[in-house]
């Protein structure tokens, strides 16, 4: 009796074995490899002496940053609270630092699975009001600032935690309502997702700003941040919608009759059994929606909102300190990396957690 020929698995014998088969596998991979290394070569040798060697740390002017020949950070030392803060009134610039430190909390507080209980909603109420307070004022003490002067990173943050946090559920109700057997709702649900993905966000933003005040009677009107916010959440709610729909057809309908024969109702059926394992097959696209959001909050300066772009730009009207654009955005551009790369890396966290994908 012949016994059959088992192979045995490739033996990882070390760096030249990984690069091998990773860098150098192919013809294709061994010119890509060798494309992307003469471009490092290249590029980073030249990016760390003009950000690093050559640069300026301590120019009192712009001036002074003129006769270097790299960069000049003494732009940020000088402006980071007018980038961060926009036209804030500089007194108080404490407050909007200390709402942008409670949102980053709440959500790093929310995204700790123990934490998960009925109380985050208490928790969010109270971070909401407190950060309502301080941004606005006239109570304990607190000077009056309207929303006109409010800027910077606090207002990126509000616009698409706020948006992404209230648009979610709605997207969810909308995805339900585009798959129910009642013709009024699905078609209506159809409509007003198709019409909001079938427009460009500025074209809602401006809807926003410049149509929305011709409908309130005379001597009435809405905040315009409110006004951009409720574009956000508009906007987000009609693709989370589409996403959240795609997940609903993956489920079998053997969830569904499973559901039935256990006497759970529509709404049971979907809160225990449909939604978690739909919203689990989404979370990459899921993701992808908020962290467009936070870029795309960027597209406010349009209606004159002092958002972090906005107010980089409102820095760099000042003639002191004028042709430093590329620094400040630079800084600004690592700013919203920092968030992405941070909302990308917790999806991936949640997707392992809940073992989507990672286990065959």
């Amino acid at each position: 009796m012949q016994t059959a020929n088992i192979q045995k698995p490739p033996i990882n014998k070390g760096i030249v074995f990984w690069l091998k088969n990773n860098l150098f596998a192919s013809p294709a991979h061994t010119l890509a490899t060798i494309l992307v290394l003469w471009f490092l070569v290249f590029s980073i040798p030249a990016v760390i002496e003009w950000a690093w060697l050559q640069a300026n740390f301590s120019a009192t002017s712009g001036r002074e940053c003129q006769q270097s020949t790299g960069a000049c950070w003494s732009f940020i030392q000088h402006k980071y609270r007018m980038i961060l803060f926009g036209i804030y009134p500089f007194d108080e610039q404490w407050r909007p630092f200390l709402v942008t430190l409670l949102l980053i909390a709440l959500i790093v507080y929310s995204a700790i699975p123990k934490f998960w209980k009925k109380s985050l909603l208490a928790v969010w109420g109270i971070v909401i009001i407190l950060c309502g307070v301080l941004m606005q004022g006239g109570v304990f003490s607190l000077s009056y600032v309207e929303t006109s002067r409010w800027g910077g990173l606090p207002v990126t943050l509000i616009l698409s935690i706020f948006g992404i946090v209230i648009a979610t559920p709605i997207g969810i109700l909308l995805a339900l309502g585009r798959r129910s057997e009642m013709p009024l709702i699905r078609t209506l649900c159809i409509a007003y997702i198709e019409i909001i993905r079938g427009v460009p966000f500025i074209s809602l933003l401006f809807m926003a700003s410049v149509m929305v005040p011709l409908f309130f009677p005379e001597g009435m009107s809405m905040d315009k941040l409110l006004r951009a916010q409720l574009a956000v959440i508009i906007y987000v709610s009609a693709y989370i919608a589409e996403v959240v729909r795609g997940g609903l057809q993956s489920i079998p309908k053997g969830q569904f009759e499973g559901a039935a024969s256990l006497g759970l109702n529509y709404w049971q059926t979907m809160r225990l059994v449909i939604l978690p394992q739909a919203l689990k097959v989404v979370i990459p696209p899921l993701v992808s929606i908020f962290i467009s959001v936070f870029k795309d909050t960027s597209l406010v300066v349009i209606i004159g909102i002092y958002d972090l772009t906005l107010s980089a730009k409102a820095a760099l009207a000042d003639p002191i300190w004028q042709g430093f654009s590329v620094e400040t955005y630079v800084f600004i551009g690592s700013i919203y990396f920092v968030f992405c790369y941070a909302m990308s890396r917790y999806s991936r966290y949640i997707e392992q957690r809940l073992d989507l994908g990672t286990q065959r």
